[in-house]
């Protein structure tokens, strides 16, 4: 039985009973979200990844991406850059390498983390082959990766002939920016021919069942651009992720679903609201959505900004975005700096979030103390990325115990020294 199915059958997993305990949840109202499919907890039953609930009343989640490329291959800078996302705050990482040996970078990555891994199996597939990839190429990538004990996969199976005919029919700018779905794209074109993922995919979900690996239902049709923000193609897509949504889970698998990418602020509350409907509450991985096409260098940012207010609509999952997107394949800062970014986006979230909302205000409560006693310790220990926090205080000169903007005029000191003179 996977995972689902035992928390359907009333059962307290071991994993739901160890997830709960971490988010400080009641086991059974979590059993009870799992079972409805509204949390996931990817964990393939073959791997060592410690259980992660993703969706509705538990703390958002961050995702962090890594991998080699076809001109960069180092396998030891990629672990680097899972380790450093991991101790910043990430809660998974997918590997999305396209270059070098893939399966001994995956077969690395796997060993050297603790957290649930994911993958995008369509790019092993068209690795060396492109369009050339056939059905058989795609489906043993997906069970070469359960194989090897990845926890959930990206699956772009709503990219199906159908949804060309809304995308060759609209305006957009940037036809497909989503790799996975402009591979797909160009094989169904090519070949003249469905899918394999939408045409086979009970036979995906066969596969996905035997290891438990949680599926990503990817969003092939995410807009590139503000411009093609929350268009047809993109909703006609989260209308059969919605139908791919109840088949996965009638058969017993866990699966979330991937949402927008670009998207203006003033239209990202209807676009959640719009797919998390479509797809019956599944968990919502957002990548961004970034709110504005003219900050190359700076979309951490722009991502965090729609991140944040993603998550006030139902977003569940934000994958870091680094300074890097669109730009190069990023550093390990960049990983480092993206990772805090989204972090930041994550808590700012689960301040207002239902179910987690006074765990998350607690720890702000300890910083505006640790404030209050200018106390600089605890304040650096409360903070998000303390380190730098403890830098730029230490690097800039300062007299007593005020930072050096304010100095003697602090606004705390000054209230505090005005209070005890009173008293006393």
């Amino acid at each position: 039985m996977t995972l689902l199915d035992r928390a359907q059958s009333r059962e307290i997993t071991g994993e739901i009973r160890q997830a709960a305990e971490a988010e400080g949840f009641d086991a059974e109202r979590l059993r009870r979200l799992v079972a409805s499919g509204r949390v996931v907890i990817p964990k393939n039953v073959s791997g060592n990844a410690s259980p992660i609930p993703i969706g509705e009343s538990v703390r958002t989640k961050i995702n962090a991406n890594i991998g080699t490329s076809a001109d960069y291959q180092s396998v030891s800078e990629e672990i680097e850059k899972a380790s450093v996302a991991i101790r910043h705050g990430a809660d998974t990482v997918m590997d999305l390498s396209t270059g070098g040996d893939l399966h001994e970078v995956l077969e690395k990555i796997l060993d050297a983390t603790s957290v649930p891994v994911g993958t995008v199996p369509i790019y092993h597939a068209a690795c060396g082959r492109k369009i050339d990839m056939t059905a058989d190429d795609l489906f043993n990538a997906v069970r070469k990766h359960a194989e090897s004990g990845v926890d959930f996969m990206t699956i772009h199976a709503g990219v199906n002939r159908e949804i060309l005919k809304h995308l060759t029919a609209g305006s957009r700018i940037l036809d497909v920016v989503s790799r996975g779905g402009a591979l797909t794209v160009a094989w169904m074109l090519t070949n003249e021919a469905e899918n394999p993922f939408y045409s086979e995919f009970n036979y995906l979900l066969e596969i996905a069942r035997e290891y438990d690996v949680t599926i990503s239902l990817g969003d092939g049709m995410r807009p590139g651009c503000i411009a093609d923000a929350n268009d047809d193609a993109m909703f006609q897509e989260a209308i059969t992720l919605g139908r791919l949504v109840k088949q996965t889970r009638a058969a017993g698998v866990q699966c979330m679903v991937e949402g927008p990418g670009h998207v203006p602020i003033d239209g990202i509350g209807y676009g959640v609201r719009t797919i998390k409907h479509l797809c019956d509450d599944a968990p919502l991985y957002l990548l961004g959505p970034v709110v504005t096409d003219l900050a190359p260098g700076y979309d951490h940012i722009t991502s965090a900004i729609g991140g944040a207010i993603a998550g006030m609509y139902g977003a569940d999952f934000l994958c870091m975005v680094t300074p890097a997107e669109h730009l190069a394949l990023p550093t390990v800062e960049d990983v480092k700096e993206g990772t805090i970014v989204t972090k930041i986006a994550a808590h700012a979230i689960d301040l207002a979030k239902s179910g987690v909302r006074e765990r998350t205000l607690s720890m702000d409560k300890k910083m505006a103390v640790a404030r209050k006693n200018l106390d600089w310790d605890a304040q650096f220990e409360c903070a998000i990325d303390g380190e730098r926090a403890r830098s730029i205080h230490e690097t800039r000169v300062s007299s007593g115990d005020t930072c050096s903007m304010c100095g003697e005029l602090c606004a705390i000191k000054v209230v505090k020294d005005a209070l005890l003179k009173r008293s006393g």
